[in-house]
């Protein structure tokens, strides 16, 4: 039996996976934004590099080895459920949406484990406004985690149709039930 669900999220999670790696590493290596230092791009975005020992928006920073451990394994166990939901999933969002979210989990973990921290590059701002600063990874996750919330609504809004429509079925003409 076929699977396009899961071969959708998981190529969602291999592809989200591997850009962020490889955008990582151009930005790392061949461009040496370490050594350079920031890159404006246009008026409002530049590329920056900030090593994020914690989780998002540099919340719970970890310098030691256990927190860094720990924030992998989360990271790690994340990815693991989200594959695991998308075993089960039967419709095309969520599936494409749980592979952004595994995907991204797994490349900020790879982040932690092979570089100590996640490595963060997109910066936008707008005069004093900052937003925080980025990478694909996050990105993807932020997508999938609004997927999912899109579809949660979404059914929970045609299951709601559906069960109005069902129970209209079963009453009769004068709001009693129609078996009887």
């Amino acid at each position: 039996m076929a699977r396009p669900y899961l071969t959708v999220g998981l190529a969602a999670a291999v592809i989200t996976l591997i850009a962020d790696q490889a955008v990582k590493w151009w930005f790392l290596v061949p461009l040496d934004i370490a050594g350079r230092g920031p890159m404006r791009v246009t008026s409002f975005f530049e590329i920056v590099l900030v090593w994020n020992r914690g989780i998002s928006y540099g919340l719970f920073q970890q310098d030691g080895q256990a927190g860094r451990f720990f924030l992998i394994a989360v990271s790690a166990i994340a990815a693991i459920l989200m594959l695991i939901w998308l075993l089960r999933v039967r419709a095309m969002l969520p599936a494409l949406s749980l592979g952004l979210v595994a995907g991204g989990a797994l490349a900020n973990a790879i982040d932690r484990l092979l570089r100590g921290a996640v490595v963060d590059l997109f910066h936008f701002y707008v005069g004093d406004f900052s937003w925080y600063v980025f990478n694909l990874a996050d990105a993807a996750i932020v997508a999938g985690v609004a997927g999912l919330l899109y579809d949660s609504f979404r059914a929970g809004h045609n299951g709601a149709k559906n069960s109005a429509e069902n129970a209209s079925q079963q009453d009769g003409p004068d709001g009693t039930d129609a078996k009887s």
